[in-house]
Formats: structure tokens, sequence, C-alpha cells
């Protein structure tokens, strides 16, 4: 066994508006930058190697918490929310009304318009573990809440039918085993990164 960080990249202009962000490349916010660099990583976690997502809101998180040239894998980006990128969460929720409830309820198969279902990026991303666990190093992965998600539903079998765990904050980093088989076991979610959390 080793161990991998999961960290999601600071807050963007689009989180803040509601909008469903996916492949488009948007940048971390003004705010979202001074968040970063106020974040606390735990003890250690400097010393491990750093895979991050190509997209520009998590190369900015990793280098803010200072990380500049950490290695990028696409298997680690969002997921592709084709048609909905761009659109507001809730104006989509009144446009399609009960026809997105029950398209939520299919979990792990929900059906996006020329993008990706989460049991899709679950796939990628479980492709990508079991190669990374073949070195047995122990690595930090800045990546997206998609990733997050799909990590801990690989972990435990979650089918995205129900709420999860998992914090909704940007500054909450989750750790896991890995086996050397690419297989995922929970050591600690919801690893808050805030400054102001730090009872020191």
């Amino acid at each position: 066994m080793t161990q991998i960080l999961f960290i999601r990249h600071g807050p963007t202009e689009w989180n803040q508006d509601g909008r469903i962000q996916g492949h488009t490349d948007v940048p971390l916010s003004e705010t979202g930058q001074a968040e970063v660099a106020d974040w606390r990583l735990p003890p250690g976690f400097l010393s491990f190697d750093w895979i991050c997502s190509p997209l520009v809101r998590a190369r900015e998180t990793a280098r803010l918490l200072g990380v500049p040239n950490a290695a990028l894998e696409e298997r680690l980006k969002e997921a592709n929310w084709g048609e909905w990128e761009g659109r507001n969460l809730k104006d989509l929720r009144e446009e399609l009304g009960d026809a997105l409830t029950r398209n939520e309820r299919r979990g792990l198969d929900l059906v996006v318009p020329n993008g990706e279902s989460p049991r899709m990026v679950r796939e990628r991303l479980a492709g990508w573990l079991a190669e990374a666990a073949a070195a047995r190093r122990p690595l930090v992965a800045v990546c997206h809440n998609g990733v997050l998600r799909a990590a801990y539903s690989l972990a435990t079998g979650w089918d995205m039918r129900s709420d999860s765990p998992l914090s909704r904050r940007h500054a909450a980093a989750h750790l896991y085993h890995l086996s050397a088989e690419g297989d995922l076991r929970i050591k600690q979610l919801n690893i808050l990164m805030d400054r102001e959390d730090d009872p020191a």
C-alpha cells in the first residue's frame, strides 16, 4: 500500500456563479487564488509525487501550493459535461424539471448530452490508478469534484444515487491507501486546509 491525496482545485468565477465547468478551461478567480495561497497542506505532502489535471484551474492550484511543475495527466480532468457546460445549474433545473431529476437518479449512468457519464469518469480514473500504483510512490493528485466523487465510488462502491460524505468545500483534501493493483481504500476524508481552521 502507498498513499494518494486528492485535492480539488480552488474556486473560479464559474463556481461562484453556479455554472457547470467540465472541460471548459476556466482559471481561478482572484478570490480563489487568494484562498488557495492561504491553504495549509498536511505535513509531508510536498515530498510526494504531484500529478495534476491539465486544466488551468488545477495547474494554478498546484503552483500556489508550491508545486509549479506537477506532471500533467489527462485522466484527472473534470467530467466532460457536453452541452451543459457554461450553463447555470439552477437555470438547467428550471428548464429540464423532472426530466433532470429522473436523470440524476441514474447515478453513475447519468446521461450528459455529448458528454461523459460519471461511470466513464470512474473508468478512466481507475485506468490511471492502476498505472500509477505500479510505481509504488506516494502521490498528490490535483483534480476536480467529479474525480473526487469517482475516487470515493471506486473505494466504496457508491453508485452516486445518494449523497456522499465528501465535503463540497474546495479546501478539503481526501487521503486514500492505493494498493499495488490500483485499488483505493479510504484513510481520511475531508481534511480541511484552511488556515483559519488551524487550532494552533
